[in-house]
């Protein structure tokens, strides 16, 4: 593990060869971020055409625990064989995957699609994070993580109101059936540009024991606090199976960190205090705006009333206000050495529009709502490119690949926990059943907001942990 870190065309590229190689991962990590959110739009159209609504859920979930689960496998199989290579695979599976879907026949099928889908959407956002170290030093690589900001968030947006008119006007397949035409061109655009992308891996080995694991103690989990409380009590014999049995398998990776030659996740990232402080600001601020994706258009619907289409409009404020505040403060980490005061500044302002939603929940105005989007958008688009340059910032150059999958791993399985948290929150909270489902009321939602707020003040305080190093300005450590 000493050997000299290969590196293949290594010279320094110039700023167009750098964002031609940005504009080649843009189109992975737009399908990675479009398909989730549009396929939110259609589940009651798939519920209908297969006469099955209580498995809807399962078309969520079965992608979350599958892309969370390989996330980690990515980001060593990038360090250890290069990213084109991974892209290709994580492609090649993403495609696989919608074949699958868009071909389904009956639910169960659809199903399994959907988890061949997660395990190469694991991949597609991941990997783009991984290049954007690789083009550029940590001081220069914050102008370019705006596209990737811009692009995930856009396609998060603009998801809701393609996957309904799809499903009003076509057909709920035609989600899937876009994504082949898509792959392909990703295919045929990262094959010939990350040619060019300069190589700084080293001979590594994979962690099989470590990858299965992580995997059978991530799905266990995900697995269990996606039914507690929806299919089954949390004090059910199968959910506190799952758990008990998430605690062994994770008991037993740490141990195989500990022991093992080359583990999956390298002590040295786990302890470098840095790493620590810019995964959880990065997984307790995107697990929260990830929530509030979901919950706000429920929130709308329930208790302010409103049609899907006008919660779906409602909602685009925020990603607007996140894009335009992550494009203007990235290029402020390479100028001042002092690069976490606006994002402290910005989360403190998030963490007040949260509150504010939480305080103003049962008497909200569209207007007031409208501008407190814009606030928490404005507020938390700053961390996103703080978080991911300091942590590209401190690892070694052949481990950029491990580190960034490990962020994203953390990232997805408290996303995901927090969602269940809010299932269970506003089903605790609910009113009395009617003919069609038990009545939401706001108060569910305050405590929603509330937890929300929390999650953001942690992003907060991790970030104000954090040491400000000075960024490289150059490849080498």
């Amino acid at each position: 593990m000493d050997a000299p870190a290969r590196s293949h065309a290594a010279h320094s590229l110039t700023h167009q060869e750098a964002r031609l190689i940005v504009i080649g991962m843009m189109l992975p990590v737009f399908m990675g971020s479009l398909d989730q959110t549009a396929l939110a739009s259609a589940l009651p159209a798939i519920g209908r055409d297969f006469d099955n609504m209580r498995d809807l859920p399962w078309l969520i979930t079965t992608y979350l625990i599958a892309a969370t689960a390989s996330t980690p496998l990515y980001g060593k199989l990038s360090d250890i064989h290069g990213r084109r290579f991974t892209v290709l695979i994580a492609v090649a599976a993403y495609m696989a995957g919608s074949l699958v879907c868009a071909l389904a026949p009956n639910m169960a099928m659809l199903i399994l699609g959907r988890a061949l889908h997660g395990l190469g959407g694991g991949g597609l956002i991941s990997s783009g994070m991984v290049v954007l170290g690789d083009i550029a030093p940590p001081r220069d690589r914050a102008r370019y993580y705006a596209y990737f900001s811009i692009t995930y968030t856009t396609a998060g947006a603009t998801g809701p109101l393609l996957g309904g008119f799809i499903a009003d006007h076509l057909h709920w397949s035609v989600i899937f059936w876009l994504n082949i035409p898509l792959g392909l061109a990703a295919v045929a655009f990262s094959a010939s540009v990350l040619r060019r992308l300069p190589r700084f891996e080293r001979p590594h080995r994979l962690d099989v024991v470590g990858a299965l694991l992580i995997v059978a103690a991530t799905v266990a989990l995900m697995l269990a606090v996606t039914s507690g409380g929806v299919r089954y009590p949390w004090t059910s014999a199968p959910v506190l199976a799952l758990l008990a049995f998430a605690l062994v398998g994770g008991a037993a990776f740490v141990l195989r960190l500990v022991t093992a030659p080359e583990p999956l996740i390298p002590i040295a990232i786990l302890k470098d205090p840095v790493a620590r402080c810019a995964i959880t600001a990065n997984s307790f601020g995107w697990g929260a705006i990830i929530g509030l994706n979901i919950f706000l258009p429920i929130y709308l619907q329930n208790v302010l009333g409103m049609s899907a289409t006008v919660a779906g409009l409602s909602l685009m404020v925020l990603m607007a206000a996140l894009n335009i505040s992550a494009g203007l403060s990235s290029p402020l980490l390479a100028r001042h050495a002092r690069y976490k005061v606006v994002p402290m500044i910005g989360l403190a302002i998030a963490v007040a529009a949260v509150t504010m939603l939480a305080w103003r929940a049962d008497r909200m105005t569209l207007g007031t709502f409208e501008l407190l989007l814009f606030l928490l958008g404005i507020g938390f688009g700053p961390l996103a490119p703080l978080a991911t340059v300091a942590l590209q910032n401190t690892v070694a150059l052949h481990q950029f690949g491990t580190a960034v999958g490990t962020m994203n791993f953390a990232r997805g399985l408290f996303a995901t926990a927090l969602v269940a948290v809010f299932g269970a929150i506003v089903a605790a909270l609910s009113g009395p059943a009617t003919p069609s489902g038990a009545l939401m009321t706001a108060t569910g939602f305050q405590v929603v907001f509330l937890v929300t707020a929390a999650s953001l003040l942690v992003a907060f305080l991790a970030t104000l942990i954090l040491e400000e190093k000075p960024l490289r300005a150059s490849h080498a450590a």
